[in-house]
């Protein structure tokens, strides 16, 4: 799990007005869940539960409009972990490509690799094809070393 700054929080809301969106206590509660929640790669549902804690007078209908609002502009990415569910995570900007992800196939945890593993094969993809390769989605199913153990 990643550890979001102040710094970073001002930044994300600084992108939001810069894009014309204005910070609403809806979104802002939104936001704050996404951030409160980073790395846990919540579905819409589970950020829901999350934020109405803290404001129990927001619908579900107005977390499926924000998180989609939040993919338009970049704030945060959808992740398809081929268990019948979009999930969330905030877009790193200092990454080029989404990261990968390590799925454990009996508990469902999910775990972040750190740096882009493919470098060297992109450029050779790159080279060979003349494609310009702009993301990429890497997903290792297996199992987590809590699983492995028991």
């Amino acid at each position: 799990m990643s550890t979001i700054t102040p710094e970073r929080v001002n930044h994300l809301k600084e992108i939001l007005k810069e894009r014309g969106c204005k910070l609403t206590p809806q979104r802002r509660a939104i936001l704050n869940g996404i951030i409160d929640k980073d790395g846990d790669h919540l579905t819409v549902e589970e950020l829901y539960d999350v934020v109405k804690t803290n404001c129990p007078e927001l619908g579900l209908a107005t977390v499926y409009r924000t998180v989609q609002l939040f993919e338009e502009i970049g704030l945060i990415c959808k992740l398809d972990l081929d268990d019948g569910c979009s999930r969330y995570e905030l877009v790193n900007e200092d990454e080029e490509h989404q990261h990968h992800h390590l799925i454990c196939n009996n508990c469902g945890k999910v775990i972040e690799v750190e740096g882009d593993l493919l470098e060297d094969l992109e450029k050779s993809i790159e080279d060979k094809y003349l494609f310009k390769i702009l993301n990429h989605s890497v997903k290792f199913y297996g199992l987590c070393d809590e699983c492995r153990k028991k």
